[in-house]
């Protein structure tokens, strides 16, 4: 029986910037590559994508860069994109994180939108030679049609772009590694689909697979999401013929104590660093800036006019949710925004019916809506909240029954018509069928990339009297406005 050698893969995924569970991620992966040394085998270090996400305070101040050095420190050798790398950074700035860095970038459906200006630093696909056998490692993100090609990227079918890479490299590798930010789903399909893959590590559904599962010929792994669990994969691999011949894995969970004090202080500096960068002053208030997530407000009022200005729309819808706590009266700088704001979501602008939009503003009347948690598609707060609104008026009958409230839409002086077509800012969360269901309805006109919504706000906030009209109220109840004098 020939010997067997055993290569080790530690991989983690969807971190989110969950920065404090580094310092433990770093501490157990220094353990299980001792353990392993010492027994003359050898292994790496991989990320899934999602490491990065602007939510963080010590993310956003520096463009990511603190992410990237706690990835240098740790030891990670490779990295493929997630959605949130690609949507939430400039090509610049991944430019300058990546282009100099000891972790090299793989990923087989990415490109440049001209792929001949592809850089250097992203690789189709990487062969290491680790303990004598070739192992090739290919990466996929999950395609999201027009928002990538926004941002200067082009990520075209992963099983189109995974076959034609499995051929040009088949007679180069011993074992295949796919780093595949697509989902579980897409990761099991691609086992049926694709031949000659025989490692699949996943993301992006925040999967965990406390064990890896068998598909045909193809193994799949995934450790779940935030640095909760780090992943460790052994490839068995017959030592004359370089073939897999088994997997063996597990997640380890990290608990709260032991963590890598270098990774601390290190994350320590970057925050420092992310506070200055912070506290330029945007604006200064002259009374706070109130939200309330299940009543009109003047925060979110605001939010909904900046977003009328910025798309040049006839009307503008947002959740209170999505504003996570009033603003005080003073200066309010950009750090301040972020943490009301936190969220990578873009402002959008889509052509709809009125009907659609009279539905949403209906359901944004009822306690379900109001108080509905809302998870994933770049929310970062806790719940939906009601409707905001801008460009129109709202006259509510309170006693009629749900769905039977909005008794009248008004732009100006002129009634809207359910049957009218309207040019609509929102957020991109509810183009993606989250929250308000309806809106998803409405035609697609464009994102607004890369700006956020607190970029939008810090600009409405620059300008004279800015809160004036945000305190004008929108949403009117029918008796009121038929009570005699």
């Amino acid at each position: 029986m020939n010997p067997i050698k055993r290569i080790h893969i530690l991989h983690t995924n969807d971190l989110h910037s969950h920065l404090h569970r580094a310092p433990l991620i770093r501490r157990l992966a220094r353990e299980l590559r001792n353990r392993w040394e010492e027994r003359g085998e050898t292994g790496i270090l991989v990320d899934i994508g999602d490491h990065m996400d602007r939510v963080r305070m010590e993310t956003e101040g520096t463009d990511g860069s603190v992410n990237l050095a706690v990835m240098e420190q740790t030891g990670y050798e490779l990295f493929t994109f997630g959605n949130n790398e690609l949507l939430t950074f400039s090509r610049k700035q991944l430019h300058d994180l990546f282009s100099r860095s000891s972790v090299e970038v793989v990923s087989s459906n990415v490109t440049a939108m001209n792929p001949e200006q592809t850089p250097e630093w992203v690789r189709t696909s990487k062969i290491l030679d680790l303990g004598g056998v070739r192992v090739a490692f290919l990466g996929a993100t999950i395609p999201y049609p027009h928002t990538y090609e926004m941002m200067g990227w082009r990520v075209s079918s992963p099983v189109e772009a995974l076959a034609g890479e499995l051929m040009r490299i088949r007679e180069q590798a011993d074992v295949t590694v796919l780093l595949s930010h697509l989902g579980l789903p897409h990761d099991r399909e691609l086992s049926v689909r694709l031949a000659g893959l025989d490692v699949i590590i996943g993301a992006h559904t925040h999967h965990l697979l406390e064990k890896p599962e068998r598909i045909k010929d193809t193994w799949i792994a995934a450790a779940g999401k935030y640095g909760m669990h780090l992943g460790h994969l052994v490839l068995e691999v017959d030592a004359k013929t370089g073939k897999l011949t088994g997997v063996q894995g597990t997640c380890h969970p990290l608990d709260q104590t032991g963590g890598d004090e270098e990774i601390s202080r290190l994350i320590g500096e970057y925050r420092h660093e992310a506070a200055g960068r912070l506290s330029s002053v945007v604006a200064d208030l002259p009374e706070p800036l109130e939200v309330d997530w299940r009543e009109e407000t003047p925060f979110p009022n605001l939010l909904a006019d900046a977003l009328l200005d910025w798309t040049g729309a006839d009307l503008a819808l947002v959740n209170n949710g999505v504003l996570l706590h009033s603003l005080q009266a003073g200066p309010v700088t950009r750090g301040d925004l972020h943490r009301a704001c936190p969220h990578p979501i873009n402002p959008a602008l889509v052509r709809v019916r009125m009907s659609h939009v009279r539905r949403a503003l209906e359901e944004s009347l009822l306690d379900e809506f109001k108080d509905m948690p809302l998870r994933g598609f770049g929310f970062r707060g806790r719940v939906l909240g009601t409707l905001a609104v801008a460009g129109m008026e709202v006259i509510v009958d309170p006693r009629a029954k749900p769905y039977a409230r909005v008794t009248e839409m008004r732009s100006g002086d002129r009634a809207l018509s359910e049957d009218e077509e309207v040019k609509l800012a929102t957020l991109d969360v509810f183009t993606f069928g989250a929250g308000y269901g309806s809106l998803k309805e409405g035609e697609l006109i464009r994102y607004f990339l890369p700006e956020f919504l607190r970029d939008v706000l810090a600009a409405r906030l620059a300008k004279p009297n800015a809160t004036d009209k945000a305190k004008i109220r929108r949403w009117k109840q029918r008796d009121v406005l038929d009570r005699p004098d």
